[in-house]
Formats: structure tokens, C-alpha cells, sequence
């Protein structure tokens, strides 16, 4: 079944954050909604003849993180809970505060869940549990936690805390202990439960947009159905369930970070299927399901990044056709029209007069300039799908241009959905702290997000920076900066392949637990800054890009390393050594390579090398097909592989563009491989990379290893 949604939209508040919007308890006919900017404002306001009327509206404050609702168990859950800093406040539904709740946390709140008497926080690390505003549990988690909820059921004899956390894992609790851990796919950055008014099935949401279902037991779970990212879709920011189809069954609304929002139903054998999706500019930070604009019509209700409060409704929006295809319009879309129209007016008249004030200031001899700020919500993350960082920059007013530096060499890659026009600068990278790139997008009006593809080469690590220039007058510009790490292309794994030929480095020296984490956290991505618990930690990684794996094992005075890549153990004993030598600290560094792994990463690179040395031959084919298919009318004398050529041109020369340089990038991993296996034999073999290049240009996997064993 297919559903018909049309946008209605509501008001606009401040910049927000996730999950900081809910809907009221129905009591008349409609729903109130409740949502809370980082102006630290909580607005609280109903629809009355398609006009948003405000319930209460509270004074600006310090940032408001996150919003739930809660009430004593078994009456409507309908006292809204904010979050701001380490304090908690809580309002009924006029807006009267009865609560204020100093959880005394050295960070900042950043997930919360209200259950009856039970309050549950999380900062970035710790989790609390107060009943009664008296502290009950407290866990320290190993990686970041990004939300909680609270599982309760007729069959559990304990509520359940679930906590999403960074790491790739869900972390169920029992008191202020750890019961157990559900893996799950992506790093999760938000969890819901299936059934409101209680249940066992939990619904989490990753960063890399996968969706699934677990049901949580007291000692264990079981995954019920997860859906996998598409790679051009963006990562999940908030959840909600909603029988907005009316067949009896919750359906799932979902929110993304690429302003795409979706509604999953479920088929006959149960699976989830999509059934709507919509697309906004900006980035979906809240999500609910009910009835807000018109009684009788359920819609979904969405807040954006910069503050938009928006429906998708039920409610048809189409106008009558009367005699002579005159469009004809009900009394209350005119009384809209009109008021919209006066809206508009005003605004102009305040525009102008802001405008001549600006420039009287401009020439007044004792007038100050105040710099306008602006927000960024950017994020950076590494794509397993095509080993690439993404870079998603969105500001709450229109961008003029960003201008991209890099000291690093990096490649831009083609981005579908970005419309910005790009030039480049030439870069001289001999000089001191020279720039590898620099690269300026020049933005279309009213741009407010910008997604940028960059791949990086391990092994060349240093800093991206993005400055950012808003429309505003006067132009300010914002530096966001971040790192590409030695061992960019690696991801967190929760295992690895023990029977892979495997490539060992150990550390042996006087440095502490403390020490060595930075050094990890240096080099590789996607681990806690916070130094773990614990006398010693392992960390399992795969390369996004090979498939390689790699395993980190250590404690204090010790660190082991094994890799099935012989020049992922290069790149870790450089750094791994100049960082000991910034500190003094006296290392004592001891290899075991096997010579197998060797042929075991080439047959891994293979299948990629081939594939795209294929590619590369179709391409430089296309133009001369063309030109013979032309010279003599059509292509049918021509063999059927050159047929299929042409007949996918548009195609593979639309892979080929978004790819640069990939095929130059497997020449280099197989040239450093070559010249790291015997590096390790203390052999310096640079004078043979032209012969391997040779080789690599006519291309045949057993010549290739045959050349690696034989030099």
C-alpha cells in the first residue's frame, strides 16, 4: 500500500538538536507539540483553524540537548523533561516548572529517558540512574554513548537500560553492572522502542543509515530484522513508530541526517518495506507520528536542523477545478494567502529599515561592527561502501563558499547531490607545511548543506580544514578542522579472521596504558579518546579499502600488533616509533613477517586490480566506437562485447569519473607492499619499482607474484 503524504509547514524555532521535539498526549481533538531549541527556548504550541496558537513559551537559557516526556505510571505521560548542560527540568503542560534536577556531571547531559520516577542520563562516557531524584546506578561505558531508552515488560522482573554506544554495540544493563552486549552493524546513534506502552523490542538507527530490530531479553538478545544502508542515503538521527497507513500495524518513521525522510510498513512475511520518502534540505533532527494540523488526519511531524516544524499529512491539499479551469479555493487556503501576503509585506518594510539603519551605522565615526555568528553542524565519517570520508557541512543560513586546504594528498570525489560549482588552486606540497590541495566551492543561493567525498592514502596523515562563509552581511567565515589518520582507511571490527597468514609487532618500553592509548588513538579511527578501563584493551579493525584486518593488543610497558598487511605493520612501527622518540621513551621493537601474507593481500587486491584495469581499457575504447559507429550508421557490425561498450558508455564513464586516481592508488599499496617486504629484510629494493610498474601495466596475477619472490 502506498501513502500520500503532502507538507504542511508550522513554525520555525532556533537551531536543535536531536530527539527534541514530542507530541502531547491527544486530550481534544488534536495533539499540542513540545519543542525545545539551543537557545535554550522550550515552545509549546496547537493548531486552531490552520493557525499554530501558543501554549507557553519559555525564556532563552543554555542549550537544550534533549527533550522526553514522563508522568507517573499508568496516566498520560504528558510533563516535559529538557535537558540543558548537567541540569534537568521538567514542565507540565501549561508550563509551569516543578522540576529542576542538578545532576552535578563534570560534562554535559546528552541522552536522557524519563520512566515513571526514574530518570536516566548519559554524558559522554558515564550513565546515571536516579529514582526520586536519588542516585540509584552509575556505569562507566568503554566507548561513547549516543542514547538511551528503558526497556519494561510483564515478562521482565527489572526494568532494562539499553545504551547505544559508539563502538558498534549496544550495552544492556542490570544495576550499575554490564548483563551483556548486542552487536550490531554501524555505530548506533539512536534507539526506540517498538511499543510505546512496553515491550522487549528495541529499534536502533546507525550512523551509516541501517535500521534493525532486537529483542532484548534479561540475558540475552536476538536480532529480528535489520535493513542495510544504500550508500547514497544518510545516517539515522531519529526513530519513531506510528500506524500512519491505518491497517493496525506501527509502522517505522525514520529522520536522516540528508534531510530524507522515510515510513517502513510491514509485508506479509513480516519484513519492513518502504513504503514513503520524502526529501528537505536540511538535516531531520526530531521525528513523531499523530494528529496536529486537523483532526481526522494523521500526519508525520518533523523538526529540521535550523529549527522548521513541519507535517507530512494525510490531509488532502488539492484545490477544486471549476468551470473554465478556474482553480478554486476553500475560504480558509484565501484567509491563509491573505495573511501570508500582509506576513510578507511587513517583513520587507522591517528588511528596508534594517537596511538604511546598517549603513547610517556603517558611516557613523563611533559605530561597532558586531560579528554575526553563525552554527555548523558538520560531521566527518568514514564509508565502509566505498572506503571514502564524508564530509557534511549544513549551517543554519544560506552558504556563500567553502574553501577546502589539506596538507595531505587526498582525492575529491564526485558527490550526486552536490550542485556547488568547485575550482582548484594550484598547490606547491615541496614547501614547509605546503597544501596538497585547495579547492573552493562557490555555493547556489540558499544552500544550507553541503556533502563532500574525500578518500585518503594510508600512511600520509596530517590535516583537513574547511572554511566555511555564510550569505550574512558582514561575511564572517568558521575553520573546522579534521584529521586524517596514518591508518585513515581502517574501521572498528568486532573480530577478524584468526586463520589469515598473520604479520606481528611488538612494543616493549617504560611508557603507561595512558601513553600508548594516544598513540593508538593517533593512528587509528574510531577509538575512545578516554583511556579504558582496565590493566590492558584490544582493538579488532578492518581496511575498508583491501579487506585487511588488523588486531591491537596492549597495557602498560607492552603493545602487539598483528596485521595479514605487511605495510600496515610499516606504517604502525614509523609512527608508533616517532611518537615514542617526541616523548623520549626508549622502545624496544621486535617483528615476526610472514611471507605468506604477502601473496595473501595481492590475491586480496586482485579482483579490484582487475576489475579496474577493465574499466579503465572500456573507457579509453568509448570514443573511437563512437566515431566508428558514426562513420558507418550503426554499430551493428561490431563484435558484441564492443557493443555492450557502447551501449553502457554513459555508465562506465560515469564510474570511471567518480573514481579518480583508483587505479593509481592499487599501483601504490602494491608498489609499498613490494618495497615494505624487504624493507623488514633490510633490503632497499627502490631501484626495482620501474620493473614492478612494468609488470603492473601488463598485468597477470602469477607474473606479479612471481616478481615479489623472486626479487
Amino acid at each position: 500500500m502506498e501513502i500520500n503524504l503532502n507538507r504542511v509547514d508550522y513554525i520555525q524555532v532556533g537551531v536543535t538538536s536531536q530527539k527534541t521535539m514530542r507530541l502531547l498526549p491527544a486530550i481534544g481533538k488534536t495533539q499540542k507539540v513540545a519543542v525545545a531549541d539551543n537557545d535554550g527556548i522550550l515552545t509549546c504550541f496547537g493548531m486552531k483553524k490552520g493557525e499554530a496558537v501558543p501554549v507557553f513559551k519559555t525564556l532563552p537559557g543554555q542549550k537544550i540537548s534533549r527533550m522526553d516526556l514522563g508522568g507517573a505510571a499508568g496516566t498520560p505521560q504528558e510533563k516535559i523533561f529538557v535537558c540543558s548542560g548537567s541540569q534537568v527540568r521538567g514542565f507540565t503542560k501549561k508550563g509551569k516548572q516543578f522540576l529542576t534536577f542538578d545532576a552535578n556531571l563534570t560534562e554535559s547531559i546528552n541522552a536522557m529517558h524519563v520512566s515513571g520516577a526514574d530518570l536516566f542520563v548519559c554524558a559522554s562516557y558515564i550513565y546515571n540512574h536516579y529514582c526520586d531524584c536519588k542516585d540509584q546506578d552509575y556505569f562507566l561505558s568503554g566507548d561513547k554513548i549516543n542514547d538511551i531508552t528503558c526497556l519494561t515488560s510483564e515478562t521482565l522482573t527489572r526494568p532494562i537500560p539499553v545504551l547505544a554506544c559508539q563502538d558498534r554495540v549496544l550495552r544492556v544493563l542490570q544495576g550499575s553492572e554490564l548483563a551483556y552486549d548486542v552487536e550490531v552493524p554501524g555505530p548506533p546513534s539512536v534507539l526506540e522502542r517498538y511499543n510505546k506502552d512496553g515491550g522487549e523490542d528495541i529499534l536502533y538507527g546507525t550512523t551509516d543509515g541501517r535500521i534493525g530490530l532486537v529483542q532484548i531479553g534479561e540475558t540475552a538478545a536476538a536480532t529480528k530484522w535489520k535493513i542495510d544502508s544504500d550508500s547514497k542515503k544518510g545516517g539515522i538521527l531519529c526513530i519513531d513508530t506510528y500506524d500512519i497507513v491505518g491497517d493496525g500495524v506501527s509502522d517505522i518513521l525514520v529522520g536522516r541526517d540528508d534531510g530524507t525522510v522515510a515510513v517502513y510498513g510491514f509485508d506479509g512475511a513480516n519484513e519492513p518495506t518502504l513504503r514513503y520518502e520524502h526529501a528537505l534540505s536540511e538535516s531531520v533532527t526530531s521525528i513523531q507520528g499523530g494528529c496536529v494540523g486537523k483532526e481526522s488526519y494523521d500526519e508525520v511531524l518533523t523538526v529540521t536542523y535550523a529549527g522548521w516544524v513541519m507535517g507530512l499529512t494525510t490531509e488532502p491539499q488539492k484545490a477544486e477545478v471549476g468551470p473554465g479551469d478556474e482553480v478554486r479555493m476553500s475560504k480558509e487556503t484565501l484567509s491563509k494567502l491573505e495573511a501570508l501576503r500582509m506576513e510578507l509585506e511587513q517583513l520587507q518594510v522591517k528588511v528596508q529599515q534594517g537596511r538604511e539603519q546598517h549603513q547610517q551605522t556603517l558611516l557613523s565615526k563611533t559605530a561597532v561592527c558586531v560579528v554575526p555568528t553563525f552554527s555548523i553542524n558538520d560531521k566527518f565519517i568514514l564509508c565502509q561502501d566505498d572506503a571514502s570520508y564524508s564530509l557534511t557541512l549544513e549551517v543554519q543560513t544560506a552558504i556563500d563558499n567553502l574553501l577546502l586546504q589539506s596538507d595531505v594528498p587526498i582525492d575529491l570525489l564526485d558527490v550526486d547531490n552536490n550542485s556547488s560549482v568547485v575550482s582548484f588552486s594550484e598547490c606547491d606540497s615541496e614547501q614547509p607545511n605546503g597544501n596538497f590541495l585547495l579547492a573552493t566551492y562557490r555555493c547556489q543561493a540558499n544552500t544550507t548543506r553541503l556533502e563532500l567525498k574525500v578518500r585518503s592514502i594510508e600512511g600520509q596523515y596530517g590535516t583537513l580544514q574547511a572554511y566555511v562563509t555564510h550569505r550574512l552581511q558582514p561575511k564572517t567565515c568558521q575553520v573546522r578542522q579534521y584529521q586524517i589518520k596514518p591508518l585513515s582507511l581502517h574501521q572498528r571490527a568486532h573480530n577478524i579472521d584468526q586463520e589469515r597468514p598473520m604479520n606481528r609487532l611488538s612494543l616493549v618500553g617504560q611508557f603507561s596504558f595512558a601513553e600508548i592509548h594516544s598513540w593508538v588513538v593517533f593512528c587509528l579511527p574510531e577509538v575512545p579518546e578516554k583511556t579504558p578501563a582496565g590493566e590492558s584493551v584490544t582493538f579488532y579493525f578492518h581496511n575498508t579499502f583491501l579487506g585487511t584486518q588488523l588486531q591491537a593488543t596492549y597495557c602498560k610497558g607492552e603493545g602487539h600488533f598483528k596485521s595479514d598487511n605487511i605495510s600496515t605493520i610499516s606504517i604502525l612501527s614509523d609512527v608508533l616509533s616517532k611518537e615514542a622518540t617526541k616523548r623520549k621513551i626508549n622502545l624496544n621493537v621486535s617483528y615476526d613477517i610472514n611471507d605468506d601474507s604477502v601473496t595473501h593481500t595481492l590475491k586480496m587486491i586482485h579482483p579490484k586490480l582487475e576489475y579496474q584495469l577493465v574499466l579503465a581499457r572500456k573507457v579509453q575504447l568509448i570514443d573511437a566506437l563512437k566515431e566508428l559507429q558514426v562513420h558507418e550508421g550503426n554499430a551493428d557490425f561490431l563484435i558484441s562485447e564492443y557493443r555492450n561498450i557502447l551501449d553502457e558508455s554513459a555508465s562506465l564513464l560515469e564510474e570511471y569519473k567518480k573514481q579518480p586516481a583508483h587505479l593509481e592508488r592499487l599501483y601504490g599499496m602494491i608498489t609499498d607492499l613490494f618495497i615494505d617486504k624487504f624493507k623488514f629484510k633490510g633490503q632497499n629494493v627502490k631501484t626495482k619499482v620501474s620493473s614492478l610498474l612494468e609488470i603492473l601495466d601488463n598485468y597477470d596475477l602469477n607474473s606479479l607474484l612471481d616478481f615479489f619472490n623472486e626479487a
